[in-house]
C-alpha cells in the first residue's frame, strides 16, 4: 500500500521503504498504466509546480476552443474570451517601428543591447504621459516586455517567505506566480483556495472592494483597478482606504493599472494619485490594452524611491538588480513604437482604439441587460461581468459555446468568489461583437 505520493522523499510498498532514486525509476514505470515512458533523470520536479491547479486559465480555454472546432469544423466561432486586441495599430506607430528596423541595416542606425531599465526617452515619456504632477521620476520607471512578466519578476524579487493578498476575483497570474515561487502553501479543495493566500472578497455585495476591517495583514497586496475580470474601477475613497491599510500593516501594494486608459469617470488611474502611496506601492502597467501591443510586448513598472524594506533599504535598488540580472531590456523595436504612441498624435490615435473597444462594451452591456441579466463592468473597462445565479461558470461557458459558438471565460478561473459569473471581452471586431450580441439574445430568450 502506498503511504505517500511518488513525488515524496520515500514511499512504501508492502511496508518496505524505498529511496528516492528507486522511486524515480518506479514512477517512470508506474505512469501510463505500467508502460515505461522513456528515460527519467534523477532531478525531482519542483514541488510548487505540483501545487498548481489544472492548466493556466487561458490555454485551458484555447483547448476547449480547439475541441469545439473539431466537433464543428465549419462553425463561425466568435472569440470574446481572452482579452486580445483586434484593431490594427495606427500607421504612425508601425511606421516608427519600421523606420527603426530599416536603420538596423545601416552602420549609423544599428543598435544592439539597450539599457535594461529601458531607453531614457521612453522612460521620460511614460513619466510625463501617465504620472504628470504625481512626482514620479523617469529613473523610477522600468520598461519591460509586459505587465505579466513584471508580476513574475516582482515575485522573484520578494521571494518565497512572504504572504500575499489578492482580490477575489482577480487575474490568475497573481495566484499562480505565488504558487510557483513558494508563497501559497497547500491548496484546500473544499474552499477552493490556497492556505497561505488571503482572498479579499470583491463582489457586488461589497461594492467590488474588500472589507479591510476583516482582512488579515499580509506582506504584499495585489490589487488591479480597473479590475480584471469585474471591470470595476476603485474610487478615490476606496484607494485611500487601501493605502492607509497598507501603511498601518507595513505592507506593499502591487497595483496593476493595465486598464487605466479605459476609465471614463473620475476614478484614479494610478495609485500614486493617492497621498502616501509612494511609500507603500509599486505600479505595473502595459501598452498591451492601451495601445494594442499584445503581440508587440511592452510594459512598465514604477518603483518609487521612498518605498523601503523593513531594514530601510530602497526596494528600487533591488528591482533594478532583478532587471539587470534577469532581463536584457525590452525590444528596441517595441520601444520605438511605444515612444510613438506617447507623442501627441500617437496618444490621440490610442484614444481612438480605446473608444472603439468601449463602444463594443456598450453594445454587449445593452444586449445583456435587455435580457434581464445582472451585468457589471463595461463602463470603466473593456470587460462585461455577467451573473448567472445558481450556475457553475464552466457549465455556462460550455452551454454558450455549444449553442452559440461564442468563446467566453468562466468566472471560476478568476477565483472561488466568481463561480456564478462569466467574463465577456469587448476586444472583438465590431461586426463580431454585434453578431455575438444577437446570438446571445437568441439563446437567452429561448
Amino acid at each position: 500500500m502506498y503511504k505517500s505520493s511518488i513525488s515524496s522523499f520515500m514511499f512504501s510498498t508492502d511496508h518496505v521503504l524505498l529511496p528516492r532514486m528507486v522511486v524515480a525509476r518506479l514512477s517512470c514505470t508506474l505512469k501510463n498504466q505500467g508502460k515505461r515512458i522513456g528515460h527519467c533523470t534523477k532531478v525531482p520536479r519542483n514541488v510548487n509546480m505540483e501545487k498548481l491547479q489544472h492548466g493556466y486559465l487561458f490555454p485551458e480555454i484555447e483547448r476547449h476552443e480547439l475541441k469545439h472546432l473539431k466537433k464543428y469544423p465549419h462553425a463561425n466561432v466568435i472569440d470574446l474570451g481572452i482579452g486580445d486586441t483586434t484593431q490594427p495599430l495606427p500607421t504612425m506607430v508601425t511606421s516608427s517601428m519600421v523606420d527603426f528596423v530599416r536603420g538596423l541595416s545601416t552602420a549609423k542606425g544599428y543598435k544592439g543591447y539597450g539599457p535594461e531599465q529601458g531607453e531614457k526617452a521612453l522612460r521620460k515619456a511614460i513619466a510625463d504621459a501617465f504620472y504628470r504632477d504625481l512626482g514620479i521620476k523617469s529613473s523610477e520607471v522600468f520598461v519591460s516586455d509586459g505587465a505579466q512578466c513584471d508580476i513574475t519578476r516582482l515575485q522573484l524579487l520578494m521571494g518565497p517567505n512572504l504572504k500575499i493578498a489578492v482580490q477575489d476575483p482577480s487575474f490568475p497570474a497573481y495566484i499562480d506566480s505565488s504558487v510557483i515561487i513558494g508563497q501559497a502553501g497547500k491548496f484546500v479543495d473544499k474552499a477552493g483556495k490556497y492556505k497561505n493566500i488571503e482572498y479579499m472578497t470583491c463582489g457586488p455585495q461589497t461594492d467590488f472592494f474588500p472589507d479591510l476591517s476583516t482582512t488579515s495583514r499580509t506582506d504584499l497586496i495585489f490589487f488591479c483597478s480597473p479590475n480584471n475580470p469585474t471591470g470595476h474601477a476603485a474610487t478615490r475613497k476606496q484607494l485611500k482606504q487601501l493605502v492607509n491599510f497598507a501603511k498601518r500593516n507595513g505592507s506593499i501594494i502591487i497595483f496593476d493599472s493595465a486598464y487605466s486608459a479605459y476609465i471614463t469617470d473620475d476614478s484614479p488611474r494610478s495609485i500614486f494619485e493617492i497621498p502616501g502611496a509612494r511609500e507603500v506601492a509599486i505600479e505595473v502597467s502595459s501598452f498591451s490594452k492601451f495601445a494594442g501591443f499584445t503581440g508587440v510586448r511592452l510594459g512598465w513598472t514604477v518603483v518609487p524611491e521612498e518605498l523601503l524594506y523593513s531594514n530601510g533599504f530602497p526596494v528600487v535598488h533591488d528591482f533594478n538588480r532583478i532587471m539587470c540580472t534577469c532581463f536584457n531590456g525590452a525590444s528596441n523595436i517595441a520601444q520605438a513604437g511605444g515612444l510613438a504612441c506617447l507623442s501627441p498624435e500617437g496618444f490621440r490615435a490610442m484614444q481612438s482604439l480605446v473608444d472603439h473597444y468601449m463602444e463594443n462594451a456598450s453594445i454587449l452591456l445593452d444586449a445583456l441587460t435587455s435580457l434581464g441579466l445582472t451585468v457589471y463592468g463595461g463602463k470603466n473597462a473593456p470587460y462585461v461581468w455577467v451573473h448567472f445565479p445558481g450556475s457553475k461558470s464552466w457549465d455556462v461557458f460550455a452551454e454558450i459555446l455549444e449553442k452559440t459558438h461564442i468563446i467566453t471565460v468562466p468566472g471560476s478561473g478568476f477565483g472561488p468568489g466568481a463561480e456564478e459569473y462569466i467574463r465577456i471581452s469587448a476586444f472583438g471586431q465590431r461586426d463580431s461583437t454585434i453578431e455575438a450580441s444577437q446570438r446571445l439574445k437568441h439563446l437567452l430568450y429561448q
